[in-house]
């Protein structure tokens, strides 16, 4: 499986320097990488590139990939957990989606 780690540290520093042409090529080619990537690449890239900068990526990228990982592991409290958390970072427009795994987190336990 390709590792999305490479794409995700291209896209923010593209974000942070690039024009709208190169930006959309960071995205296009970080989202194929985070389609194929297994929930332990997902994770393993999330916990990464965010100890090194932790809004290196932009929200919506996280977002993406937190909810693939969480597509892949429905069952892992800890993961939803952390899901949760990482929207409730964002502001209140993920708020009634944070609760909701939250939810299912202490269901699971």
């Amino acid at each position: 499986m390709p590792d999305p780690t490479p794409a995700a540290r291209s896209l923010s520093r593209t974000i942070d320097g690039g024009d709208s042409r190169q930006i959309n090529e960071a995205a296009r080619e970080s989202v194929e990488k985070l389609t194929f990537a297994t929930a332990d690449e997902i994770l393993a890239m999330l916990g990464g590139v965010l100890a090194e900068d932790w809004m290196a990526l932009p929200p919506w990228a996280r977002n993406l990939a937190y909810r693939l990982a969480c597509l892949q592991r429905p069952d892992d409290p800890q993961l939803l957990r952390e899901a949760a958390a990482d929207l409730l970072s964002f502001g209140p427009d993920w708020d009634t989606f944070a609760e909701d795994l939250k939810r299912r987190a202490a269901e699971l336990e």
